[in-house]
Parts: structure tokens; sequence; C-alpha cells
């Protein structure tokens, strides 16, 4: 069997949770059949079962394009590009609306079984305007065509499929199957290293708070520094942020923060994506990790921390109730959304409590420290990227005998 993954995140340039998911999954499937990525960029690998190709948009038709519209043609023309590549493979696999219409192409062209794996959905998330302009509407419609369309729908979450189910009533619930993601537990392991700390300049006697992820609505982490004032007073608070969505936010950030550390001047902000081995150091030796997310369908960024034996305080959204446990794990922090703008209903109210849960756990290392133990037992127990790759593989070939007729 041979299947074509398309994604527009691939190492190196990951930014995200689903290029981090497309990566271990690639790798693990090639322990089983032929696995051939299609990704943005220069990359280019043939290690035994796994082959790697990137690719760049068509300068063409870019060339002059507004600012505003040149993501969504920088897309199309993309998916258009690597159609081409996939002749010859069983069955082609996407990952977020940047490479749906490869697949829905494939499936056209050459007959093969399209899947499709739900990282987000564009009705959800109404934000992406502002990033994307009137591009928004082309994101929105390459999802739409595609969802509809693929063979099967991969759900990173029961309640990532209860959403594709309001946002495209048109679908069969049973195309939509859930298949979580997954964590390296060989690599994601606590560490008492602390150079990256020392490196950033975090101070490791003091306990932090800790926030990893890009500066976007989504991931929310303007709620947290608001949080701040309300944290016990001294506090240090580590945002690994960076890659901001626009321009706009970049500078709403930069202005909050500085305000807080007019409060508190332990607020260390490091403005850049870290290492995979730094980010473990980080996740190890924090007191707590914060996930203050408004729209999460899965929330890869958890399972990393609680793998880390971190206490975990989010937001009770969307896959995010199927990863940590309230009062087991980490908190859970209410979150009442806004139906118009999805934000939260009241942000100030958040954000307290946000801080409320937080304090909560350090005031009591103890319990943060069972917590912690828990949270690595549960990815433990159900997390393990091979059986994520198992039941990957059990789907395509149901797919496949289905699509030759040995039903």
């Amino acid at each position: 069997m041979r299947v074509g993954l398309m994604t527009r995140e691939y190492p190196p340039n990951v930014y995200g949770g689903a290029g981090v998911h497309v990566e271990y999954l690639s790798r693990e499937l090639a322990k089983s059949i032929e696995v051939e990525v299609h990704c943005w960029g220069k990359q280019f690998l043939d290690e035994g079962n796994l082959h790697v190709r990137g690719g760049e948009p068509w300068s063409e038709i870019t060339n002059g394009t507004e600012g505003k519209y040149k993501t969504a043609l920088e897309t199309f023309s993309l998916n258009l590009a690597q159609v081409k590549s996939l002749a010859t493979i069983d069955i082609v696999h996407t990952h977020t609306w940047y490479v749906a219409m490869a697949g829905f192409l494939a499936k056209k062209l050459f007959n093969v079984p399209f899947v499709l794996t739900t990282h987000s959905l564009e009705p959800l998330r109404a934000w992406k305007a502002e990033q994307l302009g009137s591009g928004y509407a082309m994101s929105s419609w390459m999802e739409r065509t595609a969802i509809l369309d693929a063979d099967a729908v991969i759900a990173v979450s029961q309640g990532t499929k209860e959403d594709i189910l309001r946002a495209y009533p048109e679908i069969k619930p049973e195309r939509i199957h859930v298949i979580y993601n997954g964590i390296d537990l060989n690599e994601y392991q606590k560490t008492a290293e602390t150079s990256a700390l020392i490196k950033y300049g975090v101070d490791p006697a003091v306990p932090y708070v800790l926030f990893v992820g890009r500066i976007t609505r989504q991931k929310g982490v303007t709620h947290l520094v608001e949080a701040i004032p309300h944290l016990p007073k001294g506090t240090q608070v580590v945002l690994c942020a960076g890659a901001p969505d626009t321009p706009e936010i970049a500078a709403e950030m930069r202005e909050k923060i500085e305000q807080v550390r007019k409060i508190n001047p332990r607020v260390v902000w490091i403005e850049k994506m870290l290492s995979r081995t730094e980010a473990i150091q980080f996740y190890s030796n924090a007191s707590v990790f914060c996930c203050p997310s408004v729209y999460e369908p899965f929330g890869i960024i958890n399972l990393e921390a609680m793998a880390c034996r971190a206490p975990v305080v989010a937001s009770a959204v969307g896959g995010i109730l199927e990863v940590v446990v309230d009062g087991e794990t980490g908190y859970l922090v209410p979150f009442e959304q806004d139906p118009v703008t999805t934000f939260p209903s009241n942000p100030e109210k958040f954000s307290r409590d946000l801080a409320e849960k937080i304090s909560a756990l350090l005031a009591d290392p103890e319990k943060a420290k069972r917590f912690g133990e828990a949270g690595r037992r549960r990815v433990e127990e159900t997390f393990a990227w091979s059986a994520i790759a198992d039941q990957t593989i059990s789907l395509y070939r149901q797919l496949i005998r289905s699509a030759r007729g040995n039903v």
C-alpha cells in the first residue's frame, strides 16, 4: 500500500499541531506501508518507506498580487502543482484546508480513495478573516468542497466530529472516524536539564507558569496575559509565543505585555518558536502549563506538557475535554462563548478564572506533582502513535477494499 500524505507543514517548517501530527504519523505509518509526503518547502528525503517531496507555489500566480490575496492563490497553485505526483498512490490523505483540494482533484483524476483529517474547521474560525482577508472565503470554499467529497473524514476528537456535523450537516455521521492525535513517548520525557531556560532568561529556581504556542486569536494567549495581574505577586510567567497571525495581533500582544510588566516584571516573553529539545526542558520544569485556547479541536500541546509531567490548566473547549481530566491531570476552566464572535462572552471573567486555577496549583506543589504524574500515565495509556497509526492503516485498507469492490 502506498499513501500520499498532503500537508502544508513538515520539518523543518513546522509551526503548529497539524505539522507535528503529520511528522509523527508519517514516521509511524512508514514502519508498515509506503508513505509519500507532499509538503510546502524545499524538503527532499528518501528514508526506507518514507519519501518526502517539497513544493513551492507558482511565482507567476502571485507576483504583483496584493498581500491579502496572496496566501489563497499560493495555496491553490501548489494544490494544482502537486496533484500530478499522486498518479501512482493507492490512497490520498490530506491535512488542513491548505492541501485539501489536492486530495479532491486526485480522487477525480486518478480514482483513488480520499481521506481528509480535520485539524480545525474554517466556519468555526471567523477570526481568520483578519489574517486572510477575502482569502477566507476561498479557504472556506476549498475546505467545504473537499470535506463533502472525501470518502472518509478523520476527526481528531469526538468534539471535532460533533463540530463537523454542525458545520457540514450534509455529511453522513458514518463517514466521520475519530482518531486522536498522538505523542512520541520516548522523545517527550521529563528532564532536569535547564540550559534552555537559562539561555532565554528564565530563573530555574523560581516556579513558573508556561505558555507555548502561536500568537493567534485561537490560542488565546492574550487572555493569559490579562490573567497575570490576578496571579500571586511576583509569579514568573514564561510566554513562548511567536509566529503572529497578523501585524495587528503582534502589536496588541506587545502592548499588553508592556503594560503587565509594569505590575509584574517577571514576565519572560520568548518571541520565537522553540526547538523540540528546548520545549521539552520548558515543559519539564514548569510548575503549571496553561492552554487558554478559545477553539481547540484537540490540543496536541497539552499532550506534550502532560508527557513531561506538567500539570495543565486549560480552557474547557473542544478536544481539550478529551485530553485533560479535570481534577486529575489538571484543571479545566469553564468557557462561555459568544455565539457571534466565538470569543469569550466575558473575557475579564475568563482571565480571572484562569488565574484562580493557576494560583491553586502554584499554592499546592504536591497536588501539582500528582496531576503531572497522572498526566504522564494518561498519555501512555491513550495517545501512543503506534495505536494511532494502526487505526489509520485499518481505515485505509477498508476504503481501498471498498473502492476495488471487494467488501
